[in-house]
């Protein structure tokens, strides 16, 4: 992608406690006026490939292939904020919890998200920062655990419907639901469901920002980050529920004024009746066909719907365009080589 002349931003900031719910619009005020900026979506098994086992020496690996595409943007002019899936990392985590429940006491799903954030966090930092060192690029790279602000009365609280973990035999997910828990039966066993509320805002938007002013590079909203409520008499309040990553990182991006969201996943680019004869790949798409498209139903839940609606929110809410592409090929999906391009017009 070429650099483009650096849009100016202005933020009326609504204070609210100690996050900011913000927008910014175009030319107005220079004293305002900000570099361009990027949000880095990673895919949730960005870190650990097919038929790998998930060992820390595969996922550091994994993570410095991915750097080097973040590195030549960063050397391009741009500031960037990165942002990640968490799946089989607090699969693994949940597993650990339920393996040593008779020992130690188990954490909640909010404690699982924020461990998982925190260690993925702590491979991206190293490698980005090892990478942007053999390039002689002085810069710091720093991990912030990120709480998310949820409607306490989002309706998605008293239905969950998201899968999360591993897969359970019968045995044990009778005794789970004994316990309380909420289950579904999927082809490979069962898994537990829990809740996934809509984000409204990013809590540490306003630090992300000030940290991205200073010059240094941001990792942000890992895994959704931790859904919170506004608990009156109380203030922020953890819940047993995860965000949609796609979802959060439209927040994320929102929050710190960015130009280009590019979320890369596993597949090539956005498809209209994906995996049928008829599959047909978007090259370039425009917001009111995409738009046409997602209300058309040809986007799964789970899988690239949630990518369309962070892209339409994003484009919406004053964002230049959106990238969607595969993981491997991040720094041509940013020159606009390859994957989907979402604009406005």
């Amino acid at each position: 992608m070429k650099k483009s002349i650096s849009k100016r931003r202005l933020f009326p900031l609504f204070l609210r406690s100690n996050f900011v719910i913000g927008f910014y619009s175009k030319n107005l005020f220079p004293f305002f006026a900000m570099g361009n900026r990027v949000v880095v979506a990673l895919g949730g098994n960005a870190l650990i490939k097919k038929n790998q086992q998930g060992t820390i020496y595969e996922q550091f690996a994994n993570t410095r292939e991915i750097s080097p595409s973040i590195v030549k943007m960063i050397q391009e002019g741009w500031d960037v904020v990165i942002t990640h899936g968490n799946g089989p990392q607090v699969g693994s985590i949940l597993l650990q919890n339920e393996a040593g429940k008779g020992v130690t006491p188990a954490m909640p799903l909010g404690i699982c998200v924020a461990e998982s954030e925190g260690y993925i966090g702590y491979m991206i930092q190293q490698c980005l920062a090892n990478a942007l060192k053999k390039r002689k690029i002085e810069k710091h790279v720093v991990t912030v655990i990120t709480q998310v602000l949820v409607d306490a009365d989002d309706p998605s609280l008293d239905n969950p419907t998201k899968p999360i973990g591993p897969y359970y035999d019968e045995e044990r997910a009778v005794q789970m639901l004994k316990e309380g828990r909420s289950l579904v039966r999927q082809p490979k066993g069962w898994r537990m469901i829990v809740p996934s509320p809509d984000p409204k805002a990013i809590v540490e938007g306003e630090t992300i920002r000030s940290m991205l002013e200073a010059g240094i590079i941001v990792i942000a909203a890992g895994g959704g980050g931790m859904p919170v409520i506004d608990k009156k008499d109380w203030g922020w309040d953890g819940l047993e529920a995860v965000v949609d990553k796609d979802l959060a990182a439209e927040r994320l991006a929102e929050a710190v004024g960015a130009e280009v969201l590019l979320i890369l996943t596993d597949v090539e680019k956005v498809y209209l009746y994906y995996n049928t004869s008829k599959q047909q790949a978007l090259d370039r798409v425009v917001l009111k066909d995409v738009k046409d498209y997602y209300e058309q139903g040809h986007f799964l839940p789970g899988s690239m719907g949630p990518k369309i609606l962070a892209a339409i929110r994003f484009l919406e809410f004053g964002g230049e365009k959106v990238i969607i592409a595969h993981i491997e090929k991040g720094w041509e999906a940013f020159q606009e080589k390859t994957g989907t391009v979402i604009t406005r017009e």
